[in-house]
């Protein structure tokens, strides 16, 4: 088994988590949130996270809107919905539950 494939796992089964805590603190669009993850090592390319902004866009945890942009077409930046928001504040209690968990484990 090589290590690699299970920390890429692990990234992804996270990536729903911190796409909703970078729209908590702004609205985003999606190289920045690309960059974002980049550089807290959450490596994501853009075939991935569109399909994962759709999904949240469809569960109704984030909206988007238009906005011209001087350098191009129009760009859509995300923003995390009130619903969003609740979702975020329980994957935040679970996420938590879960580190504590872990350490248990690890004494």
């Amino acid at each position: 088994m090589k290590i690699e494939n299970t920390k890429a796992q692990m990234r992804k089964g996270v990536l729903e988590y911190c796409i909703l805590s970078i729209l908590s603190n702004n609205d985003a669009y999606a190289s920045d949130i690309i960059k974002k993850l980049k550089e807290a090592k959450m490596i994501v390319v853009e075939g991935t996270l569109y399909p994962l902004l759709t999904r949240l866009k469809n569960a109704e945890l984030l909206s988007y809107r238009w906005e011209e942009s001087t350098q191009g077409p129009p760009r859509k930046y995300y923003t995390i919905a009130d619903l969003g928001k609740e979702f975020l504040g329980e994957l935040n209690h679970s996420w938590q539950e879960l580190v504590d968990a872990v350490s248990t484990i690890n004494k």
